[in-house]
């Protein structure tokens, strides 16, 4: 995870679900789960792809799978009873792509899937959302989505990197403590651990981090458990303190200065792997990285408007900056032809990227660094899961997983016909791309409709509410109290007009109540739906940023903005209310690039920490 992108957990992407449902039923589109063939074939037989089996491309020949495995690789085979034939002559059949850095939430695990990715390796997520998927993987509920491996709680110091999200997380205060935190992260499920080693002076921040004697106590304590150790860094200087503390990753290559000359035989000597990430590397440099993929017509037609947010974002370029992504491809370049084990991530869920389709932009970046087509298919499929100990998967061979992508053309020639998938498997069972592409052309459509629309009436001047008289507003269907109730939430709010405004008005809304600590995003506020009902959309584009004031108890509280494209998953940013009334404004494009075509709804909220809050806003207005 690079510095600093908001991530929402699991529990707040279903908190939103449930909200959604609760003011409009008729909104919501039904869980990914749905667009899973549930009409599988007792098998299914794969005719005359030629072969990728994770390490070189093989003669064409048949791919039997049944029972969630592959059964057979071989020419001519004989179809089974039932089985369904596919005809892939000319086309290529990979094993399901492995990323090797994520960081899922919501639905990055449906979106990997529809884009070739099998499995997620997580660097760090909500521990409540992995166990979820766990639960629903034992279950076989999960199969329209990639598997998961997780850390889950990553390791870091107070105040250090991974604690900035929102999410209250344990921290490690002393190398005394480290087995002891160790074991407690195996306790909350982790598969590996993830360790965080990095100051920020890269990127021209500063942040307290491990010292070397904890860097090595932890490492030290996950090996004893028999547990496979990646650390975050973001300088060469981190990366050699981390190789010789004994990790057995890196998370990231650095992009501070160039490679020294002896750095790769360092890390080969150790052993160790690294998972470059030049795709956040490069967003990171002030590039965008994702910008190529949106235009790309083989991953255009799947990118709902989240995605092209996501994928159009990049990191901030601060003024102290060392970063530099040629040094990123030249430290790549010499760890590749030193032989060190290289592994594709995307830190997917940082600006830039998007879970599943950042991957197909990683392998170009790693095939730009040195890598053949055929090394940077390895690194995102045989060489993870032999670094991660998936031994059933990453290949593709009778006995292991039925994860496969199969896709037009040869991209052991050209890296970019991963893009152009034609099937995906998970477990044998395909994934019904068409459905899904149908449905977000429904969303375009829908955004694309409401931006023609005309403006709400009473719209003209902008302003929302001022709160002079009463709690009315000047278009849409008004402000409602919106709490994680309806989640089997116990966060309580209410909201009135009271005397006493910004600037010496008369008036302000205060919002007010307390925020449940059952869970892990709970929110009490208000929202206000700008269209003639609760979640109708409203074409707001003749404005461009949402303006207010606001004072409080010194909390942060949070600006959500919904709208029909982005679904029921709402695009946040943060703001301090303060003793003191303050004045703020936020461009419309700051909210998933949105640019209020198609707004649903504006919520102003208190999450976690749980407790009392006490907030007020005043002249809420839309600015041109």
């Amino acid at each position: 995870m690079r510095l600093f992108t908001y991530q929402p957990t699991r529990a707040l992407f279903l908190s939103f679900v449930a909200l959604a449902l609760a003011v409009a039923p008729h909104f919501v589109h039904a869980r990914v789960d749905s667009q899973v063939n549930h009409a599988v074939p007792s098998a299914t037989l794969i005719r005359g792809a030629r072969i990728f089996d994770g390490q070189r491309l093989q003669p064409a020949a048949d791919v039997l799978i049944a029972d969630g495995h592959i059964q057979a690789v071989a020419s001519k085979l004989q179809a089974p009873v039932g089985a369904k034939e596919v005809d892939a002559a000319g086309d290529t059949l990979l094993p399901g792509l492995i990323d090797a850095h994520t960081h899922p939430w919501g639905d990055a695990l449906q979106q990997a899937l529809l884009f070739g990715v099998t499995t997620e390796l997580s660097m760090f997520s909500d521990t409540k959302f992995d166990a979820d998927v766990r639960q629903r993987e034992a279950q076989g509920k999960n199969l329209d989505a990639a598997d998961l491996r997780s850390s889950g709680t990553l390791v870091t110091v107070p105040h250090g990197h991974g604690t900035e999200y929102g999410l209250p997380i344990p921290t490690l205060v002393s190398a005394a403590d480290a087995q002891s935190f160790v074991d407690a992260r195996i306790a909350e499920g982790s598969d590996y651990i993830k360790i965080i080693y990095d100051d920020g002076s890269a990127y021209g921040i500063h942040l307290p981090t491990l010292t070397k004697e904890e860097l090595a106590a932890v490492i030290a304590a996950a090996q004893k458990r028999h547990k496979l150790t990646v650390v975050h860094i973001g300088s060469q200087a981190g990366a050699r303190d981390a190789i010789e503390a004994g990790a057995d990753g890196l998370a990231h290559t650095f992009e501070d200065e160039p490679p020294a000359p002896d750095f790769a035989a360092l890390v080969k000597s150790h052993h160790a792997f690294v998972v470059p990430t030049l795709t956040v590397n490069e967003s990171v440099t002030g590039r965008s990285a994702g910008e190529s993929l949106i235009s790309d017509p083989h991953l255009a037609p799947y990118l709902n408007a989240d995605a092209v947010a996501g994928l159009k974002r990049i990191f901030p370029k601060r003024a102290n900056s060392k970063v530099n992504f040629d040094f990123a491809l030249a430290s790549v370049r010499q760890l590749h032809a030193a032989g060190v084990p290289l592994l594709a991530g995307t830190d997917a869920g940082n600006p830039g990227t998007w879970h599943g389709t950042s991957l197909h932009g990683e392998l170009e970046l790693l095939v730009k660094a040195g890598l053949t087509p055929s090394e940077a298919l390895a690194a995102a499929t045989s060489v993870p899961a032999r670094m991660f100990n998936l031994p059933d998967r990453g290949g593709v061979a009778p006995g292991l997983r039925a994860d496969l992508v199969l896709v037009k053309g040869d991209p052991t020639k050209d890296i970019t016909a991963t893009r152009d998938i034609i099937a995906v498997w998970k477990t044998g069972v395909p994934l019904d791309r068409a459905n899904i592409r149908s449905e977000i052309e429904k969303q375009h459509k829908a955004s694309e409709a409401a931006a023609k629309s005309p403006a709400p009436q009473g719209f003209d001047s902008g302003l929302i509410s001022d709160f002079e008289t009463d709690t009315s507003t000047k278009f849409g269907s008004g402000w409602s109290v919106s709490t994680d109730s309806v989640t089997g939430g116990k966060s309580t709010g209410e909201m009135s007009r009271v005397d006493g405004g910004a600037n010496g008005s008369k008036g302000s809304l205060q919002i007010s109540g307390n925020i449940d600590a059952g869970l892990p995003y709970a929110w009490s506020g208000v929202m206000f739906s700008p269209g003639p009902t609760p979640f109708a959309a409203a074409n707001l584009s003749s404005k461009k940023s949402i303006h207010f004031w606001a004072r409080g108890d010194a909390r942060t509280y949070r600006v959500m903005v919904f709208t029909q494209a982005g679904g029921y998953m709402p695009s946040q940013q943060n703001f301090v209310a303060g003793p003191d009334w303050k004045e703020f404004s936020f461009p419309f494009s700051a909210f998933s690039g949105t640019d209020g075509r198609d707004i649903t709804a504006v919520i102003f909220a208190a999450g976690t920490p749980a407790g009392s809050f006490q907030f007020f806003i005043d002249d809420v207005r839309l600015d041109p």
